[in-house]
C-alpha cells in the first residue's frame, strides 16, 4: 500500500493545479507562478503534505526535457544560425559582465576569489523554461526581445559544461589542468555538433519511414525516443538535458513532421511542468527565509539589479535600441533552474555552506516568481527609462545612422517588422506595383535584407523621427506586422498624429488589444487567431483598389498552395490614391472584368448596372487608357478595370455575378 503513496501526492499535486490556474486564469496572472507558491505551501517546510520529493523531482525534469522539445520544434534549427551572434557574443557578454559584477560585490564584501566566481556563475544563469513559457504564451518568441533572450538561454545551457567541469579548480582539488577542461568543452561541443549533423540527415528519412506506415503509436514513440535519446547523449558529455530536448526538437522542426510531433507531445508537457514548478517551490524553506529575511532581500535586488543591467547592455551592445535593451533585461533578471543544481555540486565541492544554500534558493525563487509579472510589465517600465535624459543614440540603437536613409515616397505603404507577415504583404505589395518601405529593429535583419536591394531600415517605429523620416506624411498605409503589444500601441497613436488620414492595419497576439487599438486610432487590428498574413493582405490591396476578384483569386490561392502564391505573383495592377478613402454610407469598389465574363462584350446600357444592381460606374481603366464618365454605348472588354460606386450590398450583387463566373 505504502508503495501508491505517491498517487495521493500527485492528486494534491494537480487537484492544487486545477484551482490555481482557475483563480489566476480569472485574475490574469501566468499560472506560473501560481505552481511555484503552491510548491512552496505543500513543500516539507509548510504544510508538508507531499512524501516523495525525489520522485516529484525525476518527474519534473521529464517536463522540462518535453517543455524545451517543444519550443525547439516551434523555435527551428534555421532560427538558431541567423541569431548567432545573439546565441555568442550576446550569451557570452551577458555571463562574463553578471559573473564579473557579482565578483567584485563578493570580494568587496570579504568572500574568496573562488566563491565569488561560482557565485557569480549561479547568478548568471536565467530560467531557461519559464522565460521560454512566459514568452511562448505571450506570443513574443519571434520578437526581437524573444530571439535576443532565447540567444543567451541558448549560451547559458551550452556554458554549463564549462562550469561543471570548472568547480573542481574552484573547490581546490588538484589534478584538474586547464588544459583538461579546454579538451573536455571541445569534446562536448563537437558531439552537440554530430548529433545536429546525423539528425540532420538521418532522421528526415527515418520519420519518413514511419510516417508511411500510418501507425499514429509507432509515430508518436519514435519521437519519444528522439526527444529523450538526444537529452540523454548530451548529459552523458556534461551538457543539461533541457538543452538536449532543445536541439532534438530543433531537428524535428526541420523536417516536414515538426507540427505532427507537436501536436502529439504537447499534452504531456502540460502535465509533466506543472510538476516542474511545483517541485521547484517545494525546495524552498521558509523557516530559513524567514531567520534571513535582510539577506534574502538584499540578495533578491542585488539579482534583480546586476542581471537587468548586464541583460540591457548586452542588448545596446549588438546595436539595439534601448527599449529592447529593457525588455531583454527585464526577462533575464531571474535565477535559472539548473543554477540549483550547480549549488548543490558546489556544497559538495565546499563552494557552499548549508545556510548559503537556503539563501540563494529563497532569494532564487522569489525571482522565479516575480518574473511572469515583471515581463508583463516591461512595456511600460521601457517607457519609463525612454523619457529618462539620455543620448538619442542610445535611444534609437547603435546601428541607426549605419542602416537609415531617408525616403522620397508618397501614397507609399510602411511596413513594420519584417518576420513572416512583413516578408508576406511586402512580397505581395511589390507583385503589385504598390510602393513601400520596411522598418526592422533586427540590425541583423536588416544587413542582410538591404544587400538583396529590400527598401529596409533599421530603425524602432516608435519613434516620430523614423517615422517621419520615412514619409509618414505622405504615407498611404501602415503596416505594423510585429509580435510586441506595447510597442505596436505606441505606434498606432504616434502614426495617427503625425497623419491623421494614413490607414492603419495593426497585427496583435491579443484578442484583448483590439479595442485599445482601436481607440488610439487604428483602421483595422487582426488578432492572431484570424489568417493574419490572408487578411492584411486583403486589406492593404483593397484599400489601393485592387479588383475586389483579383484579390479573391490571391486569397484562394493562398489557402490552397499554403503560401506558395507569394513565389508566383506577377500580375502588375494601377492603383487609384487620388479615390477618397471614405464616403458616407457608399464604397468604391474595382472589379476586372475576365474574358470569360458574362459581362465581357456588353455594353453598359446592356448590363444596367444602375437599373439592375443599384451601383454607378465611375470610370473604366483600359490598359493605359481612363475613360471617364462613359456613355452607355461604352462597352466592356476583356481585362478592363471598372471602377463602381455603391453600397456595400449592391456592390456586393455585381460581384457575386463577376466571381461566379471566374470561379
Amino acid at each position: 500500500m505504502n508503495d501508491l503513496s505517491f498517487l495521493k501526492d500527485f492528486v494534491i499535486i494537480f487537484g492544487a493545479a486545477i484551482s490555481i490556474n482557475f483563480l489566476f486564469h480569472r485574475l490574469h496572472i501566468a499560472p506560473i507562478v501560481g505552481y511555484l507558491i503552491a510548491g512552496v505551501l505543500l513543500g516539507p517546510s509548510m504544510l508538508g503534505v507531499t512524501q516523495d520529493i525525489s520522485l516529484i523531482e525525476v518527474l519534473a525534469q521529464v517536463g522540462v526535457i518535453l517543455l524545451l522539445f517543444l519550443i525547439g520544434i516551434e523555435f527551428s534549427l534555421a532560427e538558431l544560425i541567423r541569431i548567432n551572434r545573439a546565441v555568442f557574443v550576446g550569451g557570452f557578454l551577458q555571463v562574463f559582465l553578471t559573473t564579473g559584477a557579482v565578483l567584485l560585490i563578493s570580494l568587496s564584501a570579504g568572500i574568496s576569489f573562488e566563491k565569488g566566481i561560482f557565485i557569480g556563475i549561479l547568478v548568471a544563469m536565467s530560467s531557461t523554461a519559464i522565460v521560454f513559457k512566459v514568452l511562448s504564451d505571450r506570443g513574443e518568441m519571434d520578437s526581437p526581445q524573444g530571439r535576443l533572450s532565447s540567444g543567451i538561454l541558448i549560451f547559458q545551457d551550452l556554458s554549463v559544461v564549462a562550469v561543471v567541469l570548472l568547480l573542481p579548480m574552484l573547490g581546490g582539488k588538484t589534478g584538474v589542468s586547464a588544459f583538461d577542461m579546454a579538451v573536455n568543452i571541445i569534446w562536448a561541443l563537437s558531439i552537440v555538433v554530430l548529433i545536429i549533423i546525423v539528425s540532420w540527415f538521418v532522421v528526415p528519412k527515418m520519420l519518413y519511414q514511419i510516417v508511411s506506415t500510418h501507425s499514429r503509436e509507432l509515430f508518436l514513440i519514435s519521437i519519444v525516443l528522439i526527444c529523450f535519446g538526444t537529452a540523454w547523449l548530451t548529459s552523458l558529455v556534461g551538457l543539461s538535458l533541457a538543452l538536449g530536448a532543445f536541439l532534438a526538437g530543433l531537428v524535428i522542426s526541420e523536417s516536414e513532421y515538426g507540427q505532427q510531433a507537436f501536436s502529439e507531445i504537447l499534452p504531456l508537457k502540460d502535465i509533466f511542468s506543472i510538476l516542474f514548478f511545483v517541485s521547484i517551490g517545494m525546495l524552498l524553506d521558509v523557516g530559513s527565509m524567514i531567520r534571513n529575511p535582510l539577506i534574502v532581500l538584499l540578495a533578491v535586488v542585488l539579482i534583480l539589479v546586476i542581471k537587468f543591467t548586464a541583460g540591457a547592455l548586452v542588448t545596446m551592445v549588438l546595436g539595439y535600441p534601448l527599449r529592447i535593451g529593457v525588455l531583454v533585461g527585464v526577462a533575464l533578471s531571474q535565477i535559472g533552474e539548473f543554477s540549483f543544481v550547480l549549488s548543490k555540486e558546489g556544497m559538495n565541492f565546499g563552494l557552499f555552506s548549508g545556510s548559503d544554500y537556503q539563501v540563494f534558493l529563497a532569494s532564487s525563487i522569489i525571482t522565479m516568481i516575480f518574473t511572469p509579472f515583471m515581463i508583463q510589465g516591461s512595456g511600460r517600465f521601457s517607457e519609463f527609462f525612454e523619457r529618462l535624459p539620455i543620448s538619442s543614440k542610445i535611444k534609437t540603437g547603435r546601428f541607426h545612422e549605419d542602416f537609415f536613409e531617408p525616403k522620397e515616397l508618397t501614397n507609399h505603404v510602411i511596413v513594420v517588422g519584417f518576420g513572416l507577415n512583413g516578408r508576406n504583404v511586402t512580397k505581395v505589395l511589390s507583385a503589385s506595383g504598390i510602393p513601400f518601405v520596411i522598418l526592422e529593429i533586427n540590425p541583423e535583419t536588416v544587413r542582410i535584407e538591404k544587400k538583396r536591394g529590400i527598401p529596409i531600415s533599421y530603425g524602432d517605429a516608435s519613434k516620430e523621427v523614423l517615422l517621419t523620416h520615412l514619409g509618414i506624411k505622405t504615407a498611404r498605409a501602415v503596416v505594423i506586422a510585429i509580435s510586441d503589444a506595447s510597442a505596436t500601441r505606441r505606434i498606432v497613436e504616434l502614426s495617427r498624429i503625425l497623419n491623421p488620414n494614413v490607414y492603419i492595419i495593426a497585427r496583435t497576439p491579443y484578442t484583448s488589444e483590439v479595442k485599445p487599438l482601436f481607440s488610439l486610432g487604428a483602421n483595422d487590428v487582426i488578432p492572431e487567431e484570424f489568417e493574419t498574413s490572408i487578411e492584411i493582405i486583403s486589406r492593404v490591396l483593397h484599400n489601393f483598389f485592387i479588383p475586389a476578384n483579383e484579390i479573391e483569386k490571391h486569397i484562394n490561392e493562398v489557402r490552397k498552395d499554403g503560401y506558395e502564391i507569394f513565389r508566383n505573383v506577377a500580375q502588375k495592377y494601377d492603383v487609384f490614391p487620388e479615390l477618397k478613402q471614405h464616403l458616407p454610407d457608399v464604397e468604391i469598389e474595382t472589379i476586372r472584368i475576365e474574358a470569360i465574363s458574362p459581362l465581357a462584350g456588353k455594353s453598359l446600357a446592356d448590363i444596367g448596372f444602375r437599373r439592375k444592381y443599384g451601383v454607378t460606374v465611375l470610370a473604366i481603366q483600359r490598359g493605359a487608357r481612363t475613360i471617364t464618365n462613359p456613355s452607355g454605348d461604352t462597352q466592356l472588354l476583356a481585362q478592363d478595370i471598372v471602377i463602381l460606386i455603391g453600397t456595400r450590398e449592391c456592390i456586393a450583387g455585381v460581384k457575386a455575378v463577376v466571381l461566379s463566373a471566374v470561379s
